[in-house]
């Protein structure tokens, strides 16, 4: 397979089918949605004029899925973009989300190092896969909302700090003691 850091090229032909140019087959938008997931970046061009396309499909698979009841976008985030699309905001929208975003990667990933740094379980055997399934499904659980921000309720459950964190470790110890004890 491919290195997963190159661009993956997707073609859409004037019948509007997705051609991947990398397993030569057709591919639809939930497929590349999945490429998206596991990490490729893609780009869609149009075959005949050569057109960039690739904003107005990862609009459409956004579209999809919010459509489908998968909501990662709240109205008022919904709202406010739609009014950055009328104000003069449009010029540092972009760079802010761009950022955002970049932040809230950089913190997942250093709270799963920070999680196997901390972990006594580290040395046991089959612990690297676990914590593999923790990444993913934190990377699920998670999956567009901005650093810092758990959903509807996190102002009723904590602000975040260190008692949360020594809470989250307890609850973790907890669980990791319970796992041992099943292999027993």
């Amino acid at each position: 397979m491919a290195d997963k850091k190159s661009t993956l090229l997707i073609k859409r032909y004037a019948s509007r089918r997705l051609y991947n140019t990398e397993t030569s087959d057709y591919v639809t938008l939930e497929d590349i949605a999945g490429f998206i997931r596991d990490g490729r970046d893609v780009q869609i061009v149009d075959l005949k004029s050569g057109d960039d396309l690739t904003r107005q499909y990862l609009l459409q698979i956004v579209a999809e899925h919010e459509s489908r009841g998968e909501s990662v976008l709240p109205i008022n985030v919904l709202t406010d973009l739609v009014r950055s699309y009328t104000t003069q905001a449009t010029s540092v929208v972009p760079q802010f989300l761009a950022a955002s975003f970049e932040m809230f990667r950089d913190s997942q990933s250093k709270m799963v190092e920070n999680i196997t740094t901390m972990n006594p379980m580290s040395s046991i055997p089959g612990f690297e896969a676990m914590k593999a399934q923790q990444a993913a499904f934190l990377k699920a659980m998670t999956g567009g909302m901005p650093a810092g921000m758990s959903g509807p309720s996190a102002e009723r459950e904590g602000n975040g700090g260190p008692e949360d964190l020594d809470d989250i470790r307890k609850q973790l110890a907890d669980l990791q003691s319970k796992l041992s004890n099943l292999g027993k």
